[in-house]
Formats: C-alpha cells, structure tokens, sequence
C-alpha cells in the first residue's frame, strides 16, 4: 500500500530517505541488551510531520534492528492480560476517525511473531490469550511503520491490563528477559495528551503552562530516578488533570521502567519538544 502514497507526501520523503541509509544492522548476542523504549505516538499526522519522522527513525537507526518488538500502547486497555495476533499480515486497527482515506488504507505488514508469542506467554504467571483477530493498533503501527518501515521486524501488542503503577512495573520486570534476546520493549502513550483541552492556539504553536509544566516534572523526576514520584504523578504532577484528564498515555511508561535493568536509574532522552501543545517527550533505559 505504501506504493499508493502520493509523491508529494511527507510520508513518501521519509520511505525515499530512508531508502538511501543502506542496511539496518541486526542485533547479535554480542551486543548489549536491547532497551527499553517510552515513546510519544501521534494519530495519521505523524505521517506529515517531517522532523518528528526523522527524529523516531534516527532514534531507531541508533540502536541495532531488534529481533522483534513488543509495544504496550494506549490504546489496549484489556484485562486479564491479552496479545495481539501473532501472525503475519494481520489486519490492522483503524482506532481514529476523521483523516484522509489514505490512512485507513495503509498496512503495516510485519512477519509472524509466534516465536515471540510463546515467549512472552511463558513469562506471565497468569494464561495470556491471544485475539487472533486483532492487529495493531495506530498506538503501536503509526510510530513502527515510521522507525521500520521496511516491516521486517514481527510485532506483537500487549494490552495494558491495569494504570496501577505498581502492578506495571512488575509486568515491565518479567519482560526484562526478552531483551536479552534482542527484542526492542516499548510503552507507547504520549507525555501529555489533554486532548480536551486542546485549541486553535495549541495547533497553531502554542504550549500550555499544564503541558510544560507537566513535562519538565517528569523530565526531573526520570531524570533522578524517582519512580515514586512518578507514581505519584496524579497528586504531584503540575498540570493535572489537564494534561492527563485520562492517564492510559502516561502509565505505559512503567513496563519501559519496570523492563529497565534498573528503573531508578536515570534515562536518555531520544525526543523532545511538542506536537500539538503536547509533550512528545520519548525516552530509552538502560
């Protein structure tokens, strides 16, 4: 389907750039173990957005091409704890309304992923069920399809079971193993994400005290380790509840840290800046 994108397309300067950087290099057992990534996602915009673009694929150019990704997004809130499909071309989930028919025609079709199915199945204490009629969601597929575009990485989605940080960053510990085996972890959400409070101003540049405020809280407080802090962020965060009238944007980001090798230690920041008036924060551990 990306043959379908117009020419004059953002989306189609980034394939055509992307074309000219060679050979992604595959993760090996000599290299260290893959990280854990917290990502800002976008809806179908993204894919107008030349400079976030290239910020979500030189961070993914930075490290080795995982053996698989397993992405936490938003936008699965389902308990007992499920996974997406495993199989190759799985259709994808349109969960947006309102953009250009291009967007609900793309496809994002990554290999089978049933090796890593199995792994993460037998980390869980609990059975993990497996919605084999559902793919990836445009919290997981809008951000890979930008950092691999190629779709040679399998991809399969976790549902976010829970927003108790707690509970959280033990899922993210018993998903640790799997990046030793190359597999690239990620939550998905987005810094901040008021979007009922969002304006003509704020899609014209403008940042809100709510939004700043709440980022460079959190910078600070990853910055140090504060994972209570952070827990915490519904009583202590500047800038709540409007920069998280719902929070299934900023818990996604406890798997990254409880997947670290250390959650209280300090992140890199791959993304900054905003989108929208919102934080596009996005960081990897250790």
């Amino acid at each position: 389907m990306d043959a379908l994108i117009p020419a004059a397309h953002p989306f189609r300067r980034h394939l055509d750039r992307v074309a000219t950087l060679g050979a992604h290099r595959p993760w090996t057992p000599a290299d260290a173990p893959m990280p854990s990534l917290y990502l800002s996602h976008g809806a179908p915009p993204t894919f107008e957005d030349d400079v976030w673009m290239r910020q979500l694929h030189d961070w993914a150019r930075d490290l080795p091409r995982p053996t698989a990704v397993l992405i936490v997004s938003a936008h699965w809130e389902s308990a007992p704890l499920a996974i997406s499909s495993s199989a190759a071309h799985t259709d994808l989930v349109y969960d947006f309304g309102g953009f250009s028919p291009l967007y609900y025609r793309m496809r994002y079709d990554t290999p089978d992923a049933g090796d890593l199915a199995r792994q993460v199945t037998a980390l869980m204490p609990q059975t993990v069920h497996e919605h084999t009629g559902r793919g990836l969601d445009h919290g997981a597929w809008v951000p890979l399809k930008i950092m691999y575009p190629e779709a040679d990485v399998p991809v399969l989605q976790l549902s976010i079971p829970t927003h108790d940080a707690a509970t959280l960053l033990g899922l993210g510990e018993r998903l640790r193993p799997l990046r030793e085996q190359g597999v690239l972890v990620i939550g998905s959400g987005f810094m901040t994400h008021g979007l009922p409070f969002l304006t003509r101003a704020m899609l014209a540049g403008h940042v809100p005290g709510w939004s700043s405020d709440f980022d460079q809280w959190a910078a600070e407080a990853l910055a140090r380790g504060d994972v209570d802090e952070l827990a915490a962020f519904r009583d202590k965060a500047p800038g709540m509840p409007y920069a998280h009238p719902t929070v299934e944007h900023f818990t996604p980001l406890f798997v990254t840290l409880g997947a670290a090798a250390d959650p209280t230690g300090p992140v890199r920041t791959a993304i900054d800046g905003y989108a929208m008036g919102f934080a596009k924060r996005s960081f990897q551990t250790a």
